[in-house]
């Protein structure tokens, strides 16, 4: 056997080298394992408002906020409140590794940090929580300006991020669900907010039903997060395999 190097001509793989295909985006394992995991589990954590229909809260799903659950007057804001700040860490958890959108610009790992931003307002919802459930009770203010100011931060900071990384997907060359899905999910996710703030402008009524949906769809977009990475470093193994 030779042990003469051999040149391998333009755009043609070297022999015992595993190249990717063509236009394919670097690999990052490690890194999409690691962001899996915790948005795949602050996705579900996320809705855990379900609960209240396990649980003797008194309220009721079609005319009160989710955030009244872990109200400071509220029998389980201990639990919501905890079960809130968990999936604010699992958040931040997955968005730190989060692979960046390969062929894409700035806007992916600016959409990482607004993710991260998203986690810290939330964890701030439940430092500064209501004070009291305004659907149960007439007396209780229904805008507390330190919730509200949190509440209104974590949404800037989650439509952001969806914003980012929708463009960056739909710039780069991986990230197929988001670039897929992301656009229907970011629109449903703004009309669904906007409809529950009806009880803020002193008309309420209602406003539990697109809220709750607003959160399956925040759960969804995690879900998305999570999936994304990782069926793209599938598919590039299948294609190695076949290669070989």
């Amino acid at each position: 056997m030779s042990d003469v190097p051999t040149e391998s001509r333009p755009g043609e793989a070297a022999p015992g080298r595993v190249t990717a295909a063509a236009g394919a985006p670097p690999e990052d394992p490690g890194g999409a394992r690691r962001a899996a995991w915790p948005l795949a589990v602050a996705a579900v954590s996320y809705n855990a408002w379900v609960l209240e229909f396990l649980l003797p809260t008194g309220l009721d799903p079609r005319h009160s906020y989710v955030s009244e659950l872990y109200a400071a007057d509220q029998p389980f804001h201990v639990l919501f409140g905890v079960v809130e700040v968990v999936t604010a860490l699992l958040v931040a958890a997955g968005a730190a590794p989060l692979p960046r959108c390969p062929g894409s610009d700035r806007r992916a790992v600016a959409g990482r940090w607004s993710l991260v931003a998203f986690a810290a307002s939330s964890v701030a919802d439940v430092v500064v929580p209501m004070r009291c459930a305004p659907s149960v009770n007439r007396a209780c203010e229904a805008v507390n300006p330190w919730h509200t100011a949190t509440s209104a931060l974590a949404h800037a900071a989650l439509f952001a991020s969806m914003a980012l990384m929708v463009s960056a997907a739909a710039r780069g060359a991986g990230w197929p669900l988001i670039r897929r899905w992301g656009p229907w999910v970011l629109a449903a996710a703004l009309v669904t907010s906007v409809c529950t703030v009806g009880a803020l402008l002193g008309r309420p009524g209602w406003h539990g039903v697109p809220q709750r949906a607003h959160l399956l769809l925040v759960g969804a977009w995690l879900a998305l997060l999570a999936a994304s990475p990782g069926r793209r470093r599938i598919r590039g193994k299948g294609r190695h395999r076949r290669a070989g």
